[in-house]
């Protein structure tokens, strides 16, 4: 399956023509060095959460918005050999001089995928961040493949589970921080893919009413913690193709 590495980050809502144009002209050397697909999306309906949310997990200001975004992989080895050119190259160096956000808040890891149902991209994306015990990953899997199913059913493109596989611990901010994930839990990265909004929340409508949806049981990780938000592609870029959107 695919493996991805998947950033959250804080942008000034000012900036994000600015940032929209850094991350397109950066494209093209992160498909050179071994990308295959470069995915950004702006925070379009992301709520805020009692516990967690994606704003807390990069301390965002209250100027700022949220980037959801990542880049896929072939499998580990593929992004550990363009991790390496990328700290070699002098043009990373250059880009991340004029970087239109606060690097010291973003966080980021590698993240194997469990769960990949569909292949088309999406006109809008819903993202997930999952604190999920060590010991109950097969329980998650097995639960996140049956829910994959479910959303396809209901129309969307695509559907990816991703669980931590060399996630870091920050400074400032990390992933198991955004979760405040505890001892013996890991964490997952996961997406939908819909073709717009509206059928994002046609979708979601359907599968909240529908009571064969509800909970049966403890769940296999914990839902207070989890966060998740509705993102508008911004970029989308492949080494055969290039969606911008404005």
């Amino acid at each position: 399956m695919t493996y991805f590495e998947g950033f959250v980050l804080p942008v000034p809502e000012s900036r994000r023509e600015e940032y929209r144009k850094h991350a397109a002209g950066a494209a093209p050397l992160f498909h050179e060095i071994g990308v295959q697909r470069h995915f950004e999306a702006w925070d379009s309906d992301v709520p805020e959460g009692k516990v967690t949310d994606f704003r807390k997990a990069v301390d965002a200001k209250p100027d700022e918005k949220v980037v959801f975004s990542w880049f896929e992989y072939p499998d580990r080895a593929a992004r550990d050999a363009a991790n390496e050119k990328m700290m070699s190259d002098p043009r990373m160096k250059e880009m991340g001089e004029t970087m239109p956000f606060d690097g010291k808040r973003m966080i980021m890891g590698g993240f194997d995928a469990i769960v990949e149902e569909g292949g088309s991209t999406g006109g809008y994306t819903d993202g997930f961040v999952v604190p999920v015990p060590e010991s109950k990953k097969e329980a998650y899997r097995e639960l996140a493949s049956k829910m994959a199913k479910v959303f396809r059913e209901h129309g969307a493109n695509r559907v990816v589970e991703a669980i931590a596989d060399d996630v870091n611990h920050g400074k400032v901010t990390d992933f198991y921080r955004a979760v405040k994930a505890e001892d013996g839990e890991t964490v997952v990265f996961s997406f939908i893919e819909w073709p717009d909004k509206q059928a994002r929340d046609d979708a979601w409508a359907k599968i909240m009413a529908d009571e064969s949806m509800k909970p049966d049981g403890d769940m296999p990780f914990s839902g207070q913690r989890m966060f998740w938000g509705g993102f508008e592609p911004i970029l989308d870029s492949t080494p055969a193709r290039t969606i911008e959107n404005a």
